[in-house]
């Protein structure tokens, strides 16, 4: 029998009350050595409520926190915040702005004063500041900055790493390769991290795993492949990307639309019924033959639409229709530039393998 191996976190069926409102209900989740795990979700939802209960400084009404497999916190044991081996980092990146770049990666390491040099000499290495030692925070850049707090999170070789949207406050010319490059030495430490941010691209670049939140609760965890292309519901689509929604109602397992009927099963007769599709698989169908680029893919009915507005957005342009059968708006990406004059009449097609379709609420 092949023994599963412990996770380095685990939080089991955690829940906190303010004033009598659930702001964290029920999460429970586990993370591997080594493994990013990204809480993703709109602000307000619980991320930060829940990384605060396991960094311990906030007591969580229910639920239990285990690192290593050993128990770290319920309702009546609890081990204080210093001692859970956990890191922390922030947005604001919260250094000392009276000690020095050495100082601050070097304020919670113990151990006699070479020790504590030699690891603080080796982490500003890692982290490119070898130089920086002796510079104050506020004559290093946004990015300098970063690394510090990374540096400094790590010098106690902390076993979970917990980052609430610490790249937030970067430039975006910045971002992505600071991001890299922090992930890049937490895997190499087997550090276990845990992530919270509103961004599905930073949690789709980053992630390993994604557990997307929404009123304090965990609706959907998995792979950012999986997450992505088998959401759970329409509010799940419509958080990674726009969407667009034709709705029908169900009539013996098929819902009739203006772009012919899609398959529901399952779904009771007279229940109203949302497509879903992303902008990105609407194509534009120039001669009606309801094929797309690739004629292994059915495409259905096309429908005639005026353009109404088209911009370009760097790598794709985003056109936006008036159907004409109902007077609903339609969007559509299309790679490179693509900038049809308004009023101009075209064809839509959606591509069937592309779609999602749930039942109303």
């Amino acid at each position: 029998m092949i023994q599963q191996a412990v996770p380095r976190l685990e939080i089991k069926n955690l829940m906190r009350r303010y004033e009598g409102r659930v702001v964290v209900n029920d999460v429970s989740l586990k993370v591997a050595p080594g493994q990013v795990t990204c809480l993703l979700g709109p602000s307000g939802c619980g991320k930060s409520t829940t990384l605060r209960m396991i960094a311990g400084v906030e007591m969580q009404d229910s639920g239990e926190i285990w690192v290593d497999g050993n128990l770290v916190c319920d309702t009546e044991f609890r081990i204080p915040p210093e001692r859970r081996h956990i890191g922390l980092m922030f947005q604001d990146f919260a250094l000392f702005p009276h000690l020095r770049v050495g100082e601050n990666v070097a304020f919670g390491l113990s151990g006699d004063k070479s020790a504590k040099s030699a690891r603080v000499a080796e982490l500003l290495k890692r982290v490119g500041l070898d130089s920086y030692g002796g510079s104050y925070p506020h004559e290093l850049s946004g990015g300098e900055q970063q690394r510090v707090a990374l540096a400094r999170a790590l010098a106690p070789r902390p076993r979970i790493m917990l980052m609430d949207e610490p790249f937030s406050g970067l430039d975006n010319r910045l971002r992505d390769g600071i991001r890299d490059e922090t992930l890049e030495i937490l895997r190499e430490e087997d550090t276990a991290v845990l992530l919270v941010t509103h961004e599905p691209k930073e949690a789709m670049r980053m992630a390993d795993e994604i557990a997307l939140m929404r009123d304090g609760e965990i609706v959907q965890q998995g792979a950012p492949y999986n997450i992505f292309n088998a959401p759970k519901d329409r509010e799940a689509v419509s958080f990674f990307s726009d969407v667009n929604v034709i709705r029908g109602k169900a009539e013996g397992a098929l819902t009739q639309t203006a772009f012919g009927k899609f398959l529901t099963p399952g779904v009771p007769d007279g229940q109203e019924v949302e497509i879903v599709i992303r902008p990105q698989h609407v194509k534009i169908d120039f001669d009606r033959s309801g094929r797309g680029p690739d004629s292994t893919i059915e495409m259905g009915t096309p429908v005639r639409g005026v353009v109404e507005r088209a911009r370009f957005m760097g790598s794709e342009s985003l056109v936006e229709f008036r159907m004409d059968h109902d007077g609903s708006r339609l969007r559509a990406t299309v790679p490179n530039v693509f900038l049809p004059n308004v009023g101009k009449v075209m064809w839509l097609m959606l591509r069937r393998d592309k779609c999602f379709v749930f039942q109303s609420k």
